[in-house]
């Protein structure tokens, strides 16, 4: 599972509408990649959308950016996932 961060300035002022056709398109580019790619979702910001994405490696997500003309401005691969239950 990897984190994304795109620097899209005024991410939080995109409209529903541009923000479904995103959404359209990486789920295109997804299906087009034809390998084990999932996206989980995404945060959006003011200025950047933080995206949660399963694969098999960095190389698919610079692959899935690339295709979509997505930024991918920095990547990582999450480690483990905590929360409130983590302390119990």
């Amino acid at each position: 599972m990897f984190i994304i961060e795109r620097n899209l300035p005024g991410a939080g002022n995109m409209t529903p509408e541009e923000l479904k056709a995103i959404a359209k398109t990486s789920n295109t580019v997804i299906t087009l990649m034809g390998k084990p790619y999932k996206w989980l979702h995404s945060y959006v910001t003011e200025n950047k959308i933080y995206c949660i994405h399963e694969a098999d490696n960095e190389r698919d997500i610079l692959e899935h950016a690339s295709c979509g003309d997505f930024p991918a401005n920095a990547i990582e691969e999450i480690k483990t996932v905590i929360g409130p239950t983590t302390a119990v």
